[in-house]
């Protein structure tokens, strides 16, 4: 029945006229003169708001600019990972086709709402003249407003109803759009849209917040009882409860009229449903990566710019268009990821342990392939995220500390490292350190000290490299260190020094990629625009970066922590780190068992686990190998279930080449004889200790002690300047120094004037060779002499 249109154009000036033979009573006089100039204004507003209903939007666009107010972030292919709101002024869900909704729900709506709705044409004429009668005699009805015409109302808000009610201009413009909906839209459209868009209770609007809000189900779940209460809501979404049951069980009567409704249940009920709150904010399987992702869409942070330096350019991320954020997590290996956590995790329970996270990145693209911040339930502290805290490394920082010293050429895999007893003069006085199980296994190749953690050796590697160049060397890597190498000192080479767990792994990732580091990426790229042309060249030199440490170096690294012989004298023979595929790990411990990690790469996936407490408290008992490592070695195991790992190939200028080692004080060769890698022109058949003939032992290596590298000096004006001097120490034999290129001493000490400016020390062996250098710096306004520089 299409009415409508014929009643608009009775209402067009002109339509009544002048006068009728017949003895019935025109329109207008049946309306008293005191109303007739309301009519004619009510008339003309008519006119207007049928012009403007022409723009009442399509059912198309209403669905698709349809937005909840949660945000769903998506793994690569799609699956939904996380649920987050993102919208805290409204409780919108997520479109729901009206097939999806129960019918019990669609029946209570349409006779609590709207009985004749399939019926009309947008105005329900009948209901309109029982409400003008009921008006005109004081008594109380149903109303007129159609499911058309509140839809009208939601989706125009200039119809929008206010807190004193719509206005007449407003009741004549909602019944000229809701025939303009009808005309355009079927009766399903309508019914789907207005379930979508209907206010419920308090900030609840649509069907799919209320059913999981108030009930705990999706729409397609409600019963009769239940589609009764959503019903009453609409009517009077914020009323109490009883009045709420009231209506609820009347419209329950209303669908069952053949049972009899038990209003005393159903106002319980009633009660505890409009209490519960059972849509969580947030849901899912990866929080704390959605909440990053969220985060660098709403910064306009491309893809791959998950660690930008302050002033990199960022532009705008474009998200899929439905609201959602698809991320480069993989759902299933995500899943996979934190259930074993989390079983790790309450096996560790006994020992004082809650906490954990874990990170997979894919070495060649950088993308994050699982994000798991927190233990979730099994934590006091879930919401903080494990992957981006600070926490201390521990022993995961020697493989980059023995990378620097074999690419500076001060250390080789084979050479021979003292591990006993040390006290290293530093500013703050002596520097003691102490092995993991508080032993000494004499002298060591670099390549056992490094595999079997040995704290000593890692001391005296860095004070061959010096803590400022070490530092240095971390943050080229990407590791956000917050002082200065010389504030941590020579505890830096076990990890005293905070890192992320993200940026820890990432560069591990680096040694994987032959020492070139690249940024991580957590949202997924977007389709390429294939208007843009890119250079084959520059996207070559965009995918390839520069190395931060020599190829050849980082290689003999990864070597040496796949080495599972090399790592025996720690961990043993069966140890949790070795995998059937090519693999390499290192573990570490924090000060007083705070923090344990396990960092490893394959040949396709870096792979970081901590575990620890949020708050920073002990574990009791937790080694590297009981505490990280399995996590580390099952994520890694599933990883490659089907998938190979192969060692890497060696880059050029490596030589590999059998060598020997030399007695110790038992008279057995200090290890066994083997095939080792060497950087080009740093190799040699024998390792022994100095006073075997033809020894060649890293623990009398020629190199600088004093003053560390970027050591700034301030020259005091209260001291005469040929009164000031600076002191020079090295280790080994036959030295002599050079200042900015000129002999300047020889022997393992000297005493230099300092004068103002850069300048570069270098120690040069007998054969006149550069083996160590130091720069540093004079500040001051002395006047120095020529003689005095002599």
């Amino acid at each position: 029945m299409r009415a409508w249109p014929r009643m608009a154009a009775a209402f067009q000036p002109g339509a009544f006229p002048a006068r009728t033979p017949a003895p019935m009573p025109t329109p207008t006089a049946l309306i008293p003169p005191f109303a007739r100039p309301r009519l004619a204004l009510a008339l003309a507003a008519l006119m207007l708001t049928a012009q403007a209903a022409g723009a009442m939007p399509s059912f198309e666009e209403v669905k698709r600019d349809f937005r909840s107010s949660d945000t769903a972030v998506l793994d690569r292919n799609g699956e939904l990972l996380q649920r987050v709101r993102t919208d805290a002024s409204v409780r919108r869900g997520q479109w729901t086709a009206l097939a999806d909704i129960s019918p019990a729900l669609r029946t209570a709506m349409v006779l609590s709402e709207d009985r004749r709705f399939y019926e009309h044409s947008g105005v329900d004429w009948r209901a309109v003249s029982a409400a003008a009668w009921g008006n005109l005699w004081n008594t109380r009805t149903r109303g007129a407003s159609t499911i058309t015409m509140q839809l009208s109302g939601l989706l125009d808000e200039d119809l929008r109803r206010g807190g004193g009610g719509r206005s007449l201009t407003q009741k004549l413009g909602q019944t000229v759009a809701a025939a303009q909906l009808e005309r355009q839209w079927r009766k399903d459209q309508i019914l789907e849209a207005y379930l979508n868009s209907v206010p419920f209770r308090g900030e609840i609007v649509g069907i799919d917040a209320l059913s999981r809000t108030l009930f705990g189900k999706a729409p397609s779940g409600l019963d009769a009882r239940e589609a009764a209460v959503a019903a009453a809501l609409v009517r009077a979404p914020n009323a109490r409860p009883a009045l709420v049951t009231q209506r609820a069980c009347e419209v329950l009567r209303a669908m069952e009229p053949q049972r009899k409704a038990d209003c005393e249940a159903l106002d319980m009920f009633t009660s505890a449903a409009v209490q519960r709150r059972a849509f969580d904010a947030s849901e899912g399987i990866a929080p704390h990566a959605a909440r990053r992702a969220l985060r660098q869409a709403r910064e306009g942070r491309e893809p791959g710019q998950e660690d930008t330096q302050p002033g990199e350019a960022k532009a705008a991320a474009k998200d899929s268009g439905d609201g959602s954020v698809r991320t480069t997590l993989r759902a299933p290996l995500q899943r996979f990821a934190l259930g074993t956590l989390q079983r790790h995790l309450r096996e560790l329970r006994g020992r004082h342990v809650e906490d954990g996270a874990l990170v997979v990145l894919d070495n060649a693209t950088g993308e994050v392939l699982a994000w798991v911040g927190s233990s979730g339930p099994l934590s006091q502290a879930a919401e903080v995220d494990g992957v981006t805290a600070m926490r201390q490394p521990g022993s995961t920082l020697k493989p980059l500390l023995y990378g620097q010293a074999i690419a500076e050429r001060r250390l080789t895999a084979a050479s021979l490292i003292e591990d006993s007893s040390a006290q290293i003069n530093t500013a703050s006085g002596l520097y003691i350190p102490q092995n993991y199980d508080r032993r000494f296994k004499g002298p060591v190749s670099a390549r056992t000290a490094l595999a079997a953690s040995l704290n000593v050796p890692a001391v005296r590697t860095l004070v061959m490299v010096s803590p400022e160049s070490f530092a240095r060397g971390l943050r080229a890597t990407g590791l956000p260190l917050r002082e200065s190498g010389d504030y941590y000192g020579y505890s830096l080479a076990l990890g005293s020094a905070e890192v992320t767990l993200l940026s820890l792994t990432n560069a591990y990732r680096m040694l994987a990629n032959g020492g070139r580091y690249g940024t991580t990426t957590l949202l997924a790229p977007a389709a390429p625009d294939k208007s843009k042309k890119t250079t084959t060249a520059a996207a070559t030199a965009k995918s390839t970066p520069a190395p931060v440490l020599d190829p050849r170096a980082a290689f003999i690294v990864g070597d040496i922590l796949s080495d599972p012989n090399a790592r025996t004298r720690t961990f043993g023979l069966d140890s949790i780190l070795s995998t059937r595929f090519w693999s390499a790990v290192k573990t570490g411990t924090s000060k007083d068992m705070r923090d344990n990690w396990a960092v490893g790469w394959s040949q396709r996936y870096t792979v970081g686990v901590w575990v620890g407490n949020a708050s920073g408290a002990s574990m009791w008992d937790v080694s590297g190998t009981s505490g990280a490592a399995p996590v580390w070695a099952e994520v890694m195991r599933f990883l490659h279930a089907r998938e190979p790992s192969r060692a890497p190939a060696p880059p050029p200028g490596l030589v590999r080449t059998h060598i020997d080692f030399g007695a110790g004080p038992d008279g057995n060769a200090l290890e066994a004889a083997r095939d080792e890698w060497f950087v080009q022109g740093t190799e040699q058949p024998l390792f022994a200790l100095a006073n075997e003939p033809g020894a060649a032992s890293t623990a009398a290596v020629a190199r600088i002690t004093a003053p560390a590298d970027g050591t700034i000096i301030a020259l005091d004006p209260d001291i005469p300047p040929l009164r000031q001097r600076v002191r020079f120490e090295s280790e080994g034999r036959g030295v002599q120094w050079r200042i900015d290129g000129k002999h300047f001493a020889r022997g393992n000490s000297a005493q230099w004037l300092p004068w103002p400016g850069r300048h570069l020390i270098e120690l040069v062996d007998a054969g006149g060779k550069v083996v160590d250098q130091r720069r540093l710096e004079v500040r001051g306004a002395g006047v120095v002499t020529k003689s005095a520089q002599r």
